[in-house]
């Protein structure tokens, strides 16, 4: 339970958060987002948060490969990360932990 706490307790903390600032946002993620970009310092944010997510694109990636996984089952963390950006790798840390857990189980109970 160790490895899935922490990111448990960030993804749920941060899509609540994250959820809760959408519903009383005055204007669209992408106008909001246009907004960002229009001036060179929330743009150099932006952009470093954006090098930060594909690194952790690239990480799952890798990840997902040498756990046996295809690269495609990804694709969905992918989505998610290039929209929501911290949402994805949080995901797939709890989903990754999840299924360690079960794993650990199920070769303890053939012992």
């Amino acid at each position: 339970m160790k490895s899935v706490a922490l990111p448990l307790i960030a993804l749920i903390a941060f899509a609540g958060y994250t959820v809760s600032v959408m519903f009383q946002a005055e204007q669209s993620l992408i106008d909001f987002g246009i907004g960002l970009m229009s001036r060179p310092d929330t743009a150099q944010v932006v952009i470093d948060l954006y090098l930060l997510a594909t690194l952790a694109g690239v990480w799952m990636y890798q990840d997902a490969r040498k756990r046996g996984q295809s690269g495609l089952s990804v694709i969905p963390y992918l989505l998610i990360t290039a929209v929501f950006v911290s949402v994805g790798p949080l995901l797939y840390l709890v989903v990754r932990g999840l299924k360690n857990r079960r794993n650990c189980g199920d070769a303890r109970q053939r012992v």
